[in-house]
């Protein structure tokens, strides 16, 4: 018994620690709103949408800000009270396949967000298109980069590009977007 324990208090010393920083944070992520009956003005486009940009908790690990980024595309199965209320995916990015990847640059102070509309698809019972889309998953990269800004003290350069636009989708180009969002205060 002595012995497997001084084994075991070998191995614990012996094994590197290894930090992994967990964060709640909050991901805003462009909702689709069929199945239910509203719409929503969303300001930032201004149009009134069967879609909201809504942020959502999440508990993330990773290389921030991409990880950020990346996290727009989870999952997103609304909770209910309503029994009539049966949709398995509320996120437009899922619904409609949208890619969506980040990267920031070597020196960090910019990050390269891309937005791949090869695969995307506006599924029958979304009344959206696919340039609605895309400028709503615009506004929640902005809200999710902008929350993680007011923590930073330095300012962020976000480019983001639209990657696919071939044929039909050759229009949504023009939605490529950069800007600067500066950090937050210095306490």
């Amino acid at each position: 018994m002595k012995r497997t324990l001084s084994v075991i208090g070998a191995l614990l010393v012996a094994t590197p620690a290894f930090a992994t920083t967990i964060n709640m944070v909050p991901i805003f992520q462009p909702l689709s709103l069929h199945g239910t009956d509203g719409d929503k003005v969303i300001t930032d486009i201004g149009e009134a949408l069967q879609a909201t940009v809504m942020p959502t908790p999440m508990v993330l690990t990773g290389s921030f800000p991409e990880t950020l980024v990346d996290a727009i595309n989870q999952p997103h199965k609304v909770p209910t009270n309503n029994p009539n209320y049966k949709v398995p995916e509320a996120n437009l990015v899922v619904l409609c396949r949208l890619g969506i990847a980040a990267e920031l640059s070597e020196g960090g102070a910019g990050l390269r967000v891309r937005l791949d509309v090869s695969g995307l698809t506006i599924p029958a019972e979304i009344d959206l298109t696919a340039r609605q889309v895309l400028k709503l998953t615009i506004v929640a990269i902005r809200k999710t980069l902008e929350d993680y800004q007011k923590l930073q003290t330095s300012p962020l350069e976000v480019a983001i590009q639209i990657e696919g636009a071939e044929g039909g989708k050759a229009p949504l180009r023009d939605l490529t977007a950069k800007f600067q969002l500066p950090g937050g205060e210095e306490d």
